[in-house]
């Protein structure tokens, strides 16, 4: 079977299982479209949690970035997998005991005023919007690639997907889906991994390998990647750093969390019977995430290597890398390069015209790299590489059969598809019951809510294609802007709702509305008042990263630094709290709570 036939039937496969599990598990009342009746088994939910949170940044995105940036990618590790212990130790079980089914009803009612609860929905809806950019992204870049249609397209056809199974299913539908969906991502990770260790390391597990000798050697793996890169002029893969200590210290916190304040994820411990559940459910989808969050690395080092040993023969023979021989003829170059050159994410051009792929560093400062490169007639690199092609492209780059390639395109998918149902429905969530329900129209009946929640949900789905098909001029950074929306509006809010009893609806609005202001102005004013796609602005604030250094995907921690100040100050010049809130909060706090706790609205 040819590669092309066995992606359709991998990809179709798939799509086949969740629209059957959709039409299986469709949700038939309110509380099965929010919380699928609270009666998910904790293994299954965490399995659909790890779904929900491992989005198209996670599987498609993450080893790109360790790639290119090396030890510096080390920072989404860190952030995003101590964001989610943050999230199971801190706040999922104080939330699931509270008893509700979104962070804005919660907001809402710990700090009695629908004000708060206004504000929250706006922030959630922010930061959701923002995250879902590269999850339509992700989805285009799969399919263009893989099915051989435009990203457009794609788009288009992810969008119907999505649309069958959440807003027929619901929470209900999302949550069985999302549990397919996550051994077909987790398979499609690991299998790749595994093969691709095995060639180079003769290793089996790919986290050992990573570790492991290089075939055919007596050099370490990351030790001949280290040659290898530095030979190439580029920074020594296992050292390099993402800026300045302060700054990847800053973009660490921020990821981290950033995911402790994600609305989708939150939503998911609100589906499980119990507070003693929702703990257990947060563990297992540790475990779960654990296994793509582990291989990660190796896959970064190993595709980084691959790629480089496919451009510069001289890699794996050992040679000299500047030779005139050292690259390969761009005419005979692998298939797989020329199949992703049509997407627009992998480019060649030939600057020199001896044709041949020179693949060195344009900004080497190395004098002694750049010398060599001159030597062999080098008129800047000729090879740009997108990072989010090295986990798609890395089975090509290995030469593994066409039932991998085709089970990492369906694995793809599946990752931008579950987590993108789960920020529509937290999206339809804030606007069908938070709004509609609980503060425009409180005596709207079960039906009609539910009615309102499915149209909520389609047109989200609108937007969200919008978006994807449109995407603004920051969406280069959306995902890592998105952890840092939810790490300066809700995280401080949600946090100081479980912990201080004191804190007041004034303080918390203040904060909330402060936290996502000073973030979106320090995005914004990088490249001037308004984000227009191929415009470029002077930034508004005195160059790129004036604030001691930190990037703007970075800021998020500094954002949430001022919402707590400011709701503190608020707080000390307002009215505290009613006792009967206080109350509420220490009874929210108190360990005992393994009770059968109602999803009431």
């Amino acid at each position: 079977m040819d590669l092309q036939t066995t992606i359709y039937l991998m990809v179709g496969l798939s799509f086949s299982l969740y629209i059957g599990i959709a039409i299986w598990a469709r949700a038939g009342s309110t509380s099965e479209f929010y919380s699928a009746g609270g009666s998910v088994h904790p293994v299954m939910n965490g399995m659909a949690t790890g779904a929900d949170w491992m989005s198209a940044a996670s599987f498609i995105s993450m080893a790109g970035l360790i790639a290119n940036m090396g030890y510096g990618g080390g920072l989404f590790l860190m952030g995003w997998t101590g964001g989610y212990v943050l999230l199971a130790m801190l706040l999922a079980p104080y939330l699931r005991k509270f008893g509700k089914f979104t962070v804005p009803q919660f907001i809402g009612d710990r700090f009695y005023s629908k004000g708060a609860a206004i504000v929250a929905v706006i922030c959630l809806l922010t930061a959701s919007l923002t995250y879902i950019i590269g999850q339509m992204t992700g989805v285009g870049v799969a399919f263009s690639r893989f099915l051989g249609v435009s990203s457009e397209v794609g788009i288009y056809v992810g969008m119907g997907i999505v649309f069958l199974y959440a807003v027929f299913g619901g929470m209900k539908g999302i949550t069985y889906t999302q549990v397919a969906q996550y051994v077909v991502l987790i398979l499609a990770y690991t299998v790749p991994a595994v093969f691709i260790s095995l060639q180079l390391t003769d290793t089996f597990l790919p986290q050992i390998g990573l570790g492991g000798t290089y075939s055919g050697t007596d050099m370490s793996l990351l030790a001949k990647l280290d040659s290898v890169v530095i030979d190439l002029g580029f920074g020594k893969y296992t050292t390099t750093t993402a800026g300045s200590p302060l700054n990847m210290f800053m973009y660490t916190l921020s990821l981290m969390i950033g995911t402790a304040g994600l609305p989708h994820v939150i939503m998911r411990f609100f589906t499980v019977p119990t507070v003693k559940d929702a703990r257990s459910s947060a563990g297992w989808a540790l475990v779960f995430i654990a296994i793509l969050y582990t291989t990660a690395p190796a896959v970064a080092a190993m595709a980084k290597l691959n790629l480089h040993s496919t451009v510069n023969t001289a890699v794996a023979k050992g040679g000299d890398l500047y030779a005139p021989e050292a690259s390969i003829v761009a005419e005979t170059r692998p298939d797989w390069m020329k199949r992703w050159e049509k997407t627009g994410l992998l480019k060649f051009e030939d600057k020199n015209g001896d044709g041949r792929i020179q693949y060195y560093n344009d900004k080497t400062k190395d004098d002694a790299a750049k010398a060599k490169a001159d030597a062999a007639g080098w008129k800047g690199n000729e090879l740009t590489v997108n990072a989010d092609i090295i986990v798609l492209a890395n089975p090509e780059i290995a030469l593994l059969p066409n039932w991998v390639i085709g089970l990492v395109a369906a694995g793809g998918l599946a990752a931008a598809l579950s987590t993108a149902a789960g920020l529509l429905m937290a999206i339809s969530s804030a606007v069908s019951h938070d709004l509609i329900k609980n503060v425009f129209v409180p005596s709207i009946s079960e039906k009609k809510e539910l009615l309102a929640g499915k149209v909520a949900m389609a047109v989200a789905i609108v937007v969200a294609g919008w978006l994807g098909l449109n995407p603004p001029g920051f969406a280069a950074g959306t995902v890592a802007l998105a952890f840092g929306i939810a790490a300066s509006s809700l995280f401080p809010a949600i946090m100081m709702g479980i912990f201080s009893k004191k804190m007041n609806k004034e303080g918390a609005m203040a904060g909330m509305l402060s936290g996502l202001a000073v973030t979106l102005f320090y995005v914004f004013a990088h490249k001037g008042i308004f984000f227009i796609k191929g415009t470029d602005f002077l930034p508004l604030i005195g160059g790129a990263n004036p604030f001691f250094g930190i990037t703007p995907e970075a800021f998020g921690a500094v954002g949430a630094m001022v919402n707590f100040t400011v709701a503190f100050i608020v707080f000390k010049m307002t009215p505290e709290p009613p006792e009967h809130i206080q109350h509420m909060v220490e009874a929210v706090r108190i360990p005992r709570g393994s009770k059968l706790v109602g999803g009431s609205h």
